[in-house]
């Protein structure tokens, strides 16, 4: 890799239908920032953003790079990432047969990879619910067994869209913690969320989107104590996503 950064997008635009949903985004994410938090208006980009970097939207403009490479086809998704969504998609089966089929990166055989992946469940809190229905557990137990069959793939880069926004406290808490182990483990997160407690809880970084446009990027101590842009300041007062755009 010598010096390319983990991650870079250049110059990204995308335009569905010919409406501006990601406006010539620049941005580098080196080795050391652990956790990224995305955050801004609804409709302001941040989704498509992460399913650009996935590799799962092609941009109409621009280029994306993950550990200096391109993406690896149109519609495909960079290996050594990871994307869990708000409602992770799970496989009719038990929590552990939806482990048992993520692909194991070490190449290991049924026996290892069921070890392998009971230990996981273990480390998610799961291991009591091994044999259970993955489509009857809670919304919290759905959200760490996608967590857990991320895990499993030992990426790089977690890409993570809400991941508690459905939850309650608890099941919040719970999934926090994991996404900390996850970075404890040397991967890196990048984080979507309207929670600002979280954010600031979990980020060591945050990106302010508006209108398809990256506006501002701070640590996050720095952007909540003093926000660059007048857009940020709004969107931290609470204002509503049209009085952000009056405010531009």
């Amino acid at each position: 890799m010598g010096t390319e950064p983990l991650l870079s997008l250049r110059g990204v635009s995308f335009r569905p239908t010919g409406r501006t949903v990601l406006d010539e985004i620049d941005f580098e994410w080196n080795e050391g920032i652990g956790i990224c938090a995305l955050i801004g208006p609804n409709g302001a980009g941040k989704s498509v953003m992460m399913r650009t970097i996935h590799g799962l939207l092609e941009p109409d403009a621009g280029e994306v790079r993950f550990e200096g490479r391109p993406p690896p086809g149109k519609g495909l998704a960079f290996d050594r990432q990871a994307l869990v969504f708000q409602h992770p998609s799970l496989f009719r089966g038990s929590a552990l047969d939806n482990l048992l089929l993520v692909p194991d990166p070490a190449g290991r055989g049924r026996r290892a990879r069921r070890e392998r992946a009971l230990e996981m469940l273990d480390r998610v809190g799961l291991r009591p619910l091994a044999a259970a229905p993955a489509l009857k557990l809670s919304g919290g137990e759905r959200q760490r067994l996608a967590l857990a069959r991320a895990w499993l793939t030992a990426p790089r880069l977690l890409l993570l869209d809400e991941p508690t926004a459905s939850l309650d406290p608890s099941a919040t808490e719970q999934v926090e913690q994991l996404i900390r182990d996850i970075r404890a483990g040397g991967c890196r997160v990048l984080l979507i969320s309207h929670n600002l407690g979280q954010t600031a809880r979990l980020a060591d970084e945050v990106v302010f989107m508006h209108r398809g446009r990256l506006l501002e990027r701070q640590p996050t101590a720095a952007f909540f104590d003093r926000p660059q842009t007048r857009e940020a300041r709004h969107f931290l007062q609470g204002a509503l996503p049209w009085q952000l755009s009056a405010a531009a």
